[in-house]
């Protein structure tokens, strides 16, 4: 039986991290989906919807951003909604108004004078736009000048409901942390990658995704991931969600450890909070995305519970093998222990490769925690600035 517990977590372990990956690579090959992507000679009206919450440092930069976009200006809208900003955020949008009552690009301030939280601030944003296209940003990443031109194109597909874009990560004050996030989302983007050329991506870059309006459904007031939701939601209603990489934000690695590990937890304990919405684990078995979903978000969750059994089964296993992986293990271990009390081990590839998996699995445990004590909604927290 001890046995058993030892290949049963190794297998689930090795197939969440190589083997979900490997049967995408097999379900692009046997069914590569291509996009009909094009250009139109009337563009689709386009409204980018961002919610800010004390952004006095971003939102002016964020919205000249935008405005250079290379889009037509009178097919192009702006809308910021204010989520009970105790800054200076409320008066920089006032001046934006006034500075563009004469644009092209029309522009919007929605003021809430309590915060609601971030699913409140966009479902508010969207019933204020006018265009058939929604894109949804934050208020610190910027985008490329192609971006949003590069975002609704694939909407000339018509099977095509939600078009992720990608992040890029540019460099920060800590090369450390910057390689390391830069590794994990290199994975990311790969499976990212495939599952859109073989069907739907579970999931979008929050920074910037864009979704047509009429398929939008509104975010319960609670839910940390929107930008997972309201995909899933997309797919649910029979519309593919791609993922298109030349649609581009870029954004900086904090050099603050603790934001990223802030971040990384409220991520973690939001898949976990998507699994008690209501309705999504229905709709995932009836329309055939269950797969993706479970091996995507929810079986990295899980793996930490996994790498537990398969230390202790393999301590309490007799046999060579099992004593060499038990040696593995704990040596594995220990080199992210001495990586974290002494930093300058994260200047080898084997030590930090160590620490970041340990990192992210302890993250998991503890965004589990989190939604399990019911702080998962708490009241969003703004965006730091780039050097914060």
């Amino acid at each position: 039986m001890i046995e058993l517990f030892f290949w049963l977590a190794a297998a689930f372990i090795v197939f969440t991290y190589t083997g979900y990956p490997v049967s995408l690579w097999f379900l692009q090959l046997l069914c590569d989906k291509k996009v009909k992507k094009a250009r139109w000679a009337e563009w689709l009206t386009v409204t980018v919807v961002i919610a800010a919450k004390n952004e006095e440092s971003n939102i002016r930069k964020r919205v000249i951003n935008l405005m250079e976009q290379d889009y037509p200006k009178d097919r192009f809208e702006i809308v910021v909604v204010s989520d009970g900003s105790t800054d200076d955020t409320v008066g920089i949008l006032r001046d934006i108004e006034i500075e563009l009552e004469s644009s092209p690009i029309a522009f919007k301030a929605i003021i809430k004078q309590k915060s609601s939280g971030k699913p409140s601030a966009l479902n508010t944003g969207v019933m204020a736009a006018k265009g058939t296209i929604l894109v949804f940003a934050d208020a610190r990443q910027m985008f490329s000048v192609t971006a949003i031109r590069e975002l609704v194109s694939n909407f000339f597909d018509q099977k095509i409901g939600c078009v992720s874009g990608e992040l890029e990560f540019v460099e920060d004050a800590s090369p450390n942390l910057n390689v390391e996030m830069g590794a994990y989302w290199k994975y990311e983007k790969m499976i990212r990658k495939m599952e859109s050329k073989s069907g739907s991506v579970v999931g979008a870059t929050g920074a910037i995704y864009a979704i047509r309006k009429k398929i939008y459904k509104k975010l319960p007031t609670e839910i940390l991931l929107d930008d997972v939701l309201t995909p899933l939601n997309v797919i649910s209603q029979r519309f593919r969600v791609i993922f298109d990489e030349s649609a581009k934000a870029y954004d900086s690695v904090s050099a603050n450890v603790e934001s990223e590990w802030r971040r990384k937890i409220r991520t973690l304990a939001g898949n976990w909070q998507l699994l008690s919405e209501k309705g999504l684990l229905k709709n995932a078995i009836k329309n055939r995305f269950i797969y993706r979903l479970f091996w995507h978000k929810f079986a990295r969750l899980l793996v930490p519970y996994s790498l537990i059994i398969l230390l202790i089964s393999s301590m309490l296993a007799e046999g060579l093998i099992y004593q060499i992986c038990a040696g593995l293990q704990l040596v594995f271990y220990l080199l992210a222990f001495f990586t974290h009390f002494f930093p300058l081990l994260k200047r080898l590839a084997v030590t930090k490769l160590c620490y970041f998996f340990c990192v992210l699995n302890v993250a998991a445990v503890v965004g589990f925690w989190v939604w399990f004590t019911g702080r998962s909604g708490d009241a969003w927290k703004p965006s730091r600035t780039p050097r914060d």
